[in-house]
This record gives C-alpha cells, sequence and structure tokens, in this order.
C-alpha cells in the first residue's frame, strides 16, 4: 500500500502536455532522458526543428527552446522552466519546418537544376554574379519572418539566404553558424563589399544572426518582427550585436 500511495503522490507532480503525462520538471543543456525526450516531441509538434528524439538536451534543443521562448515571448534562458512547459502545452501543432539542407518547396520560381555546394574557407561568388544576387535579395523584401521558413512564404535569417543563393546557383549551408564557415573573415568593415556576409550574436553565442552585406553600411536580413528588410551596421540595436563579416565574393 505504502508503494502504491507513493507512485500516486508521485504522479500529482505530473500534467498532461499535448496529452502525454509529464514531469515538470526544469531542464537545461546538458541534460537526459525521458523528460527530454517530451520535451523535443513536443517541440517538434509546436514546429520547431527536431531531427531526433533521442532524450539529450543538446545545441539543436538548446537552439529549439530558446526560439519558442523568443516567439511566446517568455523569458529567454534556453532552460525549460514551469512558464516554458505551460507555454508549450498550450502551444499549437503546427508541420515541422524544413531542417538544414532540405530542398526547397516549389514556389513556382525556377530553381537551378545543378547548384554549386560551395567550399568552406576561400571566397567563391563570383563578382559578375553580385548585381543579379542583390537584385533577388530585394525582390523578397517585406515577406515575414517564422522560424524555420526557407520558402518566399516565410523565412527565418538563414533560410533566408540560403533561397536567395540557391536561386543564383549556389548551395551554401542552412544555419548562420555553418554560414559563418564561409569565406575569409574580415577584421575591419571597410573591407566588406557588397554580396558579402554579415553576422550577429543575438540569442547565442557566437553567429546567431546574419544577412548580406550591400554596402554604405547597409546590410538586407529578416527580423523577427518585420521580416525581410534592410537595416544599418550602426543602427544602436545592431551595432553592439555585430559578431563579423565573411568576405564571400572573388
Amino acid at each position: 500500500m505504502k508503494k502504491i500511495f507513493s507512485l500516486l503522490l508521485l504522479s500529482s507532480l505530473f500534467f498532461c502536455l499535448t496529452g502525454t503525462a509529464l514531469a515538470a520538471a526544469t531542464l537545461q543543456r546538458g541534460a537526459t532522458g525521458h523528460d527530454v525526450r517530451v520535451l523535443q516531441q513536443n517541440l517538434q509538434n509546436a514546429g520547431y526543428a527536431i531531427r531526433s528524439i533521442d532524450g539529450i538536451f543538446g545545441n539543436e534543443t538548446y537552439r529549439a527552446v530558446i526560439n519558442f521562448q523568443r516567439d511566446t515571448k517568455i523569458k529567454i534562458s534556453g532552460i525549460v522552466d514551469n512558464t516554458t512547459w505551460r507555454a508549450l502545452k498550450k502551444a499549437p501543432k503546427r508541420s515541422t519546418p524544413a531542417l538544414p539542407n532540405t530542398p526547397a518547396l516549389n514556389t513556382g520560381t525556377a530553381v537551378p537544376r545543378a547548384p554549386i555546394t560551395v567550399p568552406e574557407g576561400p571566397p567563391f561568388l563570383e563578382r559578375s554574379k553580385v548585381t543579379g544576387l542583390l537584385a533577388t535579395a530585394k525582390k523578397y523584401i517585406g515577406t515575414p519572418y517564422q522560424f524555420g521558413g526557407v520558402t518566399p512564404k516565410a523565412f527565418d535569417c538563414s533560410g533566408y539566404l540560403q533561397y536567395v543563393f540557391r536561386q543564383n546557383g549556389l548551395t551554401i549551408p542552412r544555419t548562420a553558424d555553418e554560414q559563418y564557415k564561409l569565406g575569409q573573415k574580415t577584421t575591419l568593415r571597410r573591407q566588406l563589399e557588397p554580396g558579402d556576409l554579415v553576422f550577429f550574436t543575438t540569442y547565442e553565442p557566437g553567429a546567431s544572426h546574419c544577412g548580406i552585406y550591400l554596402g554604405d553600411g547597409k546590410f538586407i536580413h529578416v527580423s523577427a518582427k518585420k521580416g525581410v528588410r534592410i537595416d544599418n551596421l550602426d543602427d544602436a540595436y545592431w551595432k553592439p550585436l555585430y559578431y563579423g563579416g565573411k568576405h564571400i565574393v572573388k
């Protein structure tokens, strides 16, 4: 009887999250086990990119949690506390966003049949292609932001860059941190050329936001609030977040 009572007592610490019994445990990076698997499943159900339900709270799960907290306007900590669990419980089910290297959906815009996968390190963008690349980028001004977005219906920052480059015959990595590996690091902003890439530190250390440099201190990117737009590197918001530029024009 004591054992049954103990089990009933423990069960009272559980609450229902999208039909799955879940301990309202505090989880953070490095945690493992059943609670993490349930967290991953519910993040995936809410439309956040989780490749596999493996029960390991690694970088992928951390990023999904950060983005969920940001999107639901709760404290951005990367730690899953009761507030985050409750928000997840209320989150509507959505289709899982495209994962890295997922081909863009057919949107009626011609996509090159055999895009070239660019190498890491050396500049790869032909100078003759810069004008066309920037024209493509500006074509989508006003397109809304959506986490995991990779088509003109909605973009996230790195999905937007990948799509623009794909339209110009080049395949680049899917995420901002991987895109940061491209090209050559510029130590001075005056070394940037139109067509180069610029990166910012936003919700996590390192390169977590990206855009395309237009010249004269301006860059085009996807804002979480205003979608595809042009901003200035010297803006009060972006200047302290600037992480660095990568020279890709050869």
